[in-house]
């Protein structure tokens, strides 16, 4: 745009052709356009109650809202001579007043981003927003009776419906320089937002077209007057089209979401119904004897010559029932207690290499590269391959997850060694969000979590996995960022 300007400013006087629909054209495309920022800045404020969006909003509003009686005082627009109402002062003066409204609400979002929310409005007591729209169209509305209604007392700026004076550099091209430069300077910290840096861009855009609009002879329909409009009209146009992708986004995001909640649901739905079904299944028999018995012994007692030794041997039938039950419900548990299958001589590196290979799809769909360091011989410890696989996979999934939250660079890594006290250490590192001390002690708790949709269950799992088979897991924090995961299992000689 730079560029352009710079091709353009040789020309800038050059007069072209007067096309009769392009000004209103081009104003109520603009005004569609602002009015629709407000709109999306507006929804946004309710949602995040910032008073630093609240003033980006009402200044897009003022912005669209004064391009109204702008179009109404053009010269040679409604009518052949002069305007439909105001002067020749009026429309340059709204002019005027449009970039310098629009350019002061951009250096008031700068201070505002800075200052941390009041208590006051973390508790709810917001500015009314409706409040603010309402001020800002009362001052639309005085700022256009003035310059409609005033125009005899203002300062001149235009000698005619196409020539400015020079005053026009003082009273339009310092105001509005000195204002956009103070906007492009404050926001240029925001810039690491999306909203900062766009807005940044288009104080820049306006900016750059000081030179061609105010200084040297200025003119309406010259070819420096077509080629600020139209930069403008598209530096406008650059924040509500950012807007809207990021709608886009936030909604694709929220139905990814959903989605993976609703999968979530129907997966532990569908657990809880198997588990209950298997309960049921197995439970229902040994309840269902021991109510027949309990029956069979209350006749039996109250029969007029109550046969004992047959009363006797249904309450040891029932209570028979009872261990059988207690051992159903056992053997349930054995299905989710750690340490009772088989066990073999497990090849560490060939574990870690396998189970890297199985979650690969799924590290590959989060962009998580892993980084593994093995020893190449001699690594081996005795238990359960499926177990000990399990526990990799709980504390790669979570070294994923933390990654792709902080959105760092770095691979996960994987080691494993054989340690002088004759047990085998493997450690899984992430360069994420990290953990922080007041979870470390309670991490590997049962029902303990720190994610917002967690269970609480995966880690106290790995830690049973771990402890039935000798060894000790633990967490500690990683350097620079990030957490360390480790567990020790005892040494074996390789299979």
């Amino acid at each position: 745009m730079l560029l352009l300007f710079a091709v353009t400013r040789p020309f800038a006087t050059t007069q072209w052709p007067r096309v009769p629909a392009f000004v209103p054209i081009e104003t109520s495309a603009l005004f569609v356009i602002d009015l629709i920022t407000a709109v999306i800045l507006f929804s946004q404020c309710s949602i995040l109650r910032s008073r630093a969006l609240l003033m980006i909003a009402n200044g897009y509003l003022f912005a669209a809202l004064i391009l109204i009686p702008y179009l109404l005082a053009f010269p040679g627009l409604f009518t052949p001579d002069g305007a439909l109402m105001g002067g020749l002062q009026s429309t340059a003066w709204l002019y005027i007043l449009k970039h310098c409204g629009l350019a002061a609400s951009m250096t008031g979002f700068a201070l505002l981003s800075h200052r941390a929310p009041r208590a006051a409005e973390r508790d709810g007591r917001f500015p009314p927003i409706f409040l603010s729209i309402a001020a800002t169209a009362v001052l639309v509305a005085a700022l256009g009776t003035l310059c409609i209604a005033g125009h005899g007392l203002l300062p001149i700026v235009a000698t005619d419906g196409r020539r400015f004076s020079a005053n026009w550099i003082l009273y339009a091209g310092v105001p509005i320089s000195v204002l956009y430069g103070l906007a492009v300077s404050l926001l240029w910290p925001q810039r690491t937002t999306i909203l900062g840096l766009w807005l940044w861009l288009v104080a820049s855009v306006h900016l750059a077209g000081v030179p061609i609009a105010f200084f040297g002879p200025s003119s309406r329909f010259s070819i420096g007057w077509y080629t600020v409009v139209i930069i403008n009209l598209v530096a406008n146009s650059l924040v509500l089209v950012v807007l809207l992708v990021e709608v886009s986004n936030l909604y694709s995001r929220l139905l990814e979401a959903v989605r993976a909640q609703r999968a979530e649901r129907q997966a532990r739905l569908f657990t809880g119904d198997a588990v209950a079904a298997m309960i049921a299944h197995e439970v229902k028999q040994p309840l269902a004897a021991m109510i027949m018995r309990a029956r069979t012994s209350a006749r039996t007692l109250s029969a007029p010559a109550p046969d004992l030794a047959k009363a006797r041997d249904s309450l040891d039938r029932i209570a028979a029932d009872g261990l059988r039950a207690a051992e159903v419900i056992d053997s349930i548990r054995a299905n989710f207690k750690q340490g009772q299958r088989p066990s073999t001589v497990v090849d560490i590196n060939k574990l870690i290499a396998d189970t890297v290979s199985l979650m690969q799809a799924d590290l590959r769909k989060r962009r998580i590269r892993v980084r593994t360091r093995l020893e190449t011989l001699g690594l081996a410890a005795p238990g359960n391959p499926t177990q000990l696989q399990q526990v990799l996979v709980n504390l790669i999934t979570n070294a994923a997850e933390a990654t792709s939250v902080a959105g760092a660079a770095p691979p996960l890594e994987l080691r494993a060694h054989a340690r002088e006290d004759g047990k085998v250490l493997v450690s899984v590192a992430d360069f994420g969000a990290g953990v922080s001390e007041q979870h470390l002690e309670r991490i590997f708790d049962p029902l303990y979590t720190t994610k917002p949709s967690g269970m609480g269950m995966g880690l106290s799992i790995c830690r049973s996995i771990i402890e039935a088979h000798g060894g000790r897991i633990w967490a500690s924090p990683n350097n620079p960022n990030g957490a360390v995961f480790q567990f020790t299992l005892p040494a074996a000689t390789r299979p």
